[in-house]
């Protein structure tokens, strides 16, 4: 007969429950409760130590999250992925996708989750997803489907794929390596492909067709219309225009940009053409068309100097007010350019739209009016004194120009991080040439490190790149699963599950395994899943006379299936700042595809071994 837990044992589970309730409610907020959740470990196992152990050593245990090689590879990674979007290295790859989305919404959503599920089958889905969730993020800002009905999607994508190769993640390995030590053969890098491709099989319409209808648009809303900027768009001979009708360039415009004349003929270089677009219009089109907006020394001499500096471009928005000297001139009288250094992109006359006018031509003869709003270009020393002097009003929103000198260098670097993790670094040792594989910590630590120190990220826009809530929860989450393992909580659970097991038949039995452990990954970690649940199937494979390999595949399949919960895997929690999910997220989505891959793995499993 089975004991009952011990104080700590049982005080861990209700712990447990209690936090996954309050998660799930989402109120108090997810910080709020990560960060009672560490104080009452840390208080009660001062007061209350485990056995043979001092109160000091509560309190590391409570606060070790904060140290943790996850959360150092969190953070590390976010701060590279923030390097390629200010860089604007994602940019290319972004563009290819976009135009797959623009055939077709559900076919682009098809081959993104089929490029991320084969991907994450030979590249550690940790690096495959810090790869693809920019891109994603980008394309959201393109139009194409919002954020936070893709990414939960997609990381469910990379986390069956990498399930599929015991390379695939870490825990694959941990499992294995812990089965062979207890006498299973080793299994081969494809052993088990075969199952987990036709389980992905059946879930792909579930995660195609049906998860992004249960997930909200998260997208901010606009509190106020979208400005239309209206310029000139000078032809130059450089130009993507240049000696091309209209018809051959008009797939390539934003969506939110618009030629408002039109050439008789083709583009000619010298040629001037009336434009009108919004912000990202105007940038995407100024880049794809390669064309002039403002006059060309000023926007070389603001590069220059930007390089010399090393300081970034920004873009504003700015108000003319009554008391401006600007008001009643033209752009070109204006000498905004000499004095400042500044360029204006565009201009917005939003009471031209409210009484219904066409908006009068923009050039340099335009005057400018009270209200008028500016697209202006340059760097700080700049744009401050253009906005003091001259008496406007910076809206909120300041953007910075991606610097797109270091794009190559930003993919490099990630390139790099995530070959060390994934295929190993070079090395000659005795044994000849062979590869070294580093954890992904020190490869994404060692990223985030060169990409300051090349510029590719500012120390002081980090602040930026990281989510506070990300990293509260993930060190709450790593105390749950180590005081869930160090008080015997893990343990009692698999002795009472080993116990009921007898009088069910093999399939009965594997898929309760599957359960056992997929639950235990979901609210503690999969290493804690791995190391509880490898040696619990190997003594009840044992006892009840059953075969080995099915039982093992059971807890790795399980402790990979880490859906219905933020805690359960890191790449969870790397998503959730991007799509702004809940808790509820998860769960809402995650449970049934638990159920849809338990149900499908313990029949092929089954079926496969003939149990």
């Amino acid at each position: 007969m089975i004991e009952l837990p011990t104080p700590h044992a049982l005080a861990a589970m209700i712990m447990t429950v209690g936090v996954f309730v309050a998660f799930a409610r989402g109120k108090p907020s997810i910080e709020i409760v990560s960060l009672f959740t560490i104080a009452l470990i840390g208080v009660g196992l001062y007061f209350y130590p485990l056995p043979d152990s001092l109160p000091t050593d509560g309190l590391a245990l409570a606060f070790a999250g904060f140290g943790h090689p996850a959360l150092i590879t969190i953070c590390a990674l976010m701060i590279m992925g923030r390097g390629l979007v200010v860089t604007g290295a994602l940019e290319p790859a972004a563009l290819v996708l976009e135009r797959v989305w623009k055939l077709n919404v559900q076919l682009g959503m098809l081959v993104s989750l089929l490029l991320a599920l084969f991907l994450s089958m030979i590249v550690n889905d940790t690096p495959v997803l810090v790869l693809l969730m920019p891109i994603f993020v980008a394309l959201a800002q393109r139009g194409a489907m919002p954020a936070s009905k893709t990414l939960i999607p997609l990381n469910a994508a990379v986390l069956i794929g990498g399930m599929a190769t015991t390379i695939g993640t870490s825990t694959n390995l941990l499992v294995v390596g812990i089965a062979q030590d207890l006498g299973m053969p080793q299994m081969s890098v494809f052993h088990y492909t075969p199952i987990v491709l036709m389980a992905a099989a059946v879930a792909l319409p579930y995660l195609w067709l049906v998860m992004p209808r249960l997930l909200p648009d998260n997208t901010p809303e606009q509190t106020q219309a979208v400005r239309r900027f209206f310029s000139h768009l000078r032809v130059t001979p450089s130009s993507e225009l240049a000696g091309r009708h209209f018809d051959e360039i008009v797939d390539r415009l934003h969506d939110d940009f618009r030629f408002e004349e039109r050439p008789k003929g083709k583009f000619e270089p010298g040629q001037r053409f009336l434009i009108s677009g919004t912000h990202d219009g105007l940038e995407s089109a100024i880049r794809v068309l390669r064309g002039q907006v403002a006059p060309s020394w000023v926007i070389d001499q603001i590069v220059e100097q930007s390089q010399q500096r090393r300081e970034d471009i920004q873009v504003v928005e700015m108000v003319v007010t009554a008391d401006s000297r600007l008001v009643g001139r033209t752009l070109a009288s204006s000498g905004i350019a000499d004095r400042y250094g500044v360029a204006v992109l565009g201009v917005h006359k939003p009471r031209r739209a409210l009484l219904g006018e066409e908006a009068a031509p923009i050039g340099p003869d335009i005057r400018l009016e009270e209200g008028d709003v500016l697209l202006v270009m340059g760097l700080a020393d700049g744009i401050d004194p253009f906005r003091s002097t001259d008496s406007l009003l910076q809206l909120e929103g300041v953007r910075e120009v991606p610097r797109r000198s270091k794009a190559l260098l930003a993919a490099a670097i990630m390139f790099g991080a995530v070959a060390l993790a994934s295929v190993g670094l070079p090395w000659i040792g005795s044994g000849g040439l062979y590869l070294v594989k580093v954890p992904i910590a020190i490869s994404a630590l060692a990223g985030a490190i060169v990409m300051f120190v090349t510029g590719c990220v500012k120390f002081d826009r980090v602040g930026r790149a990281l989510s506070a809530k990300v990293i509260v929860l993930v060190a709450a989450s790593i105390a749950i699963g180590r005081i869930v393992l160090e008080s015997g909580a893990a343990g009692w659970l698999g002795e009472t599950l080993a116990l009921g097991l007898q009088y069910l038949p093999p399939a009965g039995v594997l898929m309760a395994i599957m359960l056992f452990v997929t639950v235990l990954t979901n609210f503690a970690s999969n290493a804690t899943a791995a190391t509880v649940g490898t040696p619990i199937a190997f003594a009840i494979a044992t006892e009840l006379g059953l075969p080995t390999e099915p039982l093992v595949l059971a807890v790795l399949f399980g402790c990979n299936l880490c859906y219905a919960t933020p805690i359960a895997y890191q790449t969870n929690m790397l998503i959730m700042a991007e799509g702004n999910y809940s808790f509820a997220d998860y769960v809402k989505t995650g449970v049934p595809l638990v159920l849809i891959m338990v149900t499908t793995l313990s029949i092929l499993l089954v079926t496969t071994y003939g149990m």
